[in-house]
């Protein structure tokens, strides 16, 4: 069996206020995280953990990923920026055009999200986190889609979009020109073969796919960190 996507990982300098900030936005509980880190708990068995791990590295320049969030009605979308305001969000110019209907925000730790207007077809019926938008090629979106077993959903003018077959959020990938590297992203992947799985045993599939062992200083650890094809890195957990 492949590795399941375990959680969506942000390195952030105070792990805890951004869970909380999190947790409030998406309603989610808070949990401890076995990685000195905080965790907020999948909402159904379409999601998946959002983790808030410690760093002292600051961040520069635009995330490569960021969450999407949905709106059903115009009122919601208003609602949704309301409480993301309140609990420490802030307006923020990403280039975005006057006439485009999404808001863009971002969290105390700086980084991005948007609030989606409603009437997008393309996120319809993914739930409230409608997709991970992320920065990158035609050629990782395949990659993803092999690694963890999820079909393409979108394959258009390179760019590319999948999804768990049980449904839930997208993760989507816009294509051309990618946005330039500014050190580590701030937010990763974590991937975990399923109990009774071998860690091992995925890492030489994930290389096989296209995938290249890295060395972030994680020094000696029960888990592996490795690269997509566009140079993102990821972990593989343990089964679990």
């Amino acid at each position: 069996m492949t590795c399941h996507l375990f959680a969506i990982s942000f390195a952030a300098h105070e792990p805890l206020p951004l869970a909380r900030f999190w947790s409030g936005v998406l309603g989610r509980d808070l949990a401890d995280d076995p990685y000195d880190g905080v965790a907020l708990l999948p909402g159904d068995d379409t999601a998946f953990r959002i983790r808030f791990l410690p760093t002292r590295e600051p961040k520069v320049g635009q995330n490569r990923m960021h969450f999407d969030l949905t709106s059903a009605s115009p009122r919601e979308q208003q609602q949704t920026v309301a409480r993301a305001l309140e609990f420490g969000a802030r307006h923020i110019d990403v280039g975005q055009r006057p006439e485009e209907g999404h808001v863009v925000l971002a969290d105390p730790g700086g980084n991005e999200f948007c609030v989606i207007e409603p009437g997008n077809n393309f996120l319809a019926g993914c739930g409230f986190v409608g997709a991970l938008a992320c920065d990158g090629s035609q050629e990782v979106g395949y990659f993803w889609s092999e690694a963890l077993g999820w079909p393409l959903v979108w394959d258009q003018d390179q760019e590319t979009a999948i999804q768990s077959p049980l449904g839930g959020p997208k993760i989507t990938w816009g294509g051309p020109p990618l946005m330039p590297r500014t050190g580590r992203q701030r937010l990763h992947f974590d991937l975990a073969p399923p109990a009774g799985g071998d860690l091992q045993t995925e890492v030489d599939r994930l290389l096989s796919l296209g995938a290249t062992r890295v060395d972030i200083g994680q020094g000696e650890v029960d888990w592996a960190v490795l690269a997509d094809p566009d140079g993102n890195e990821f972990c593989v957990l343990p089964p679990r």
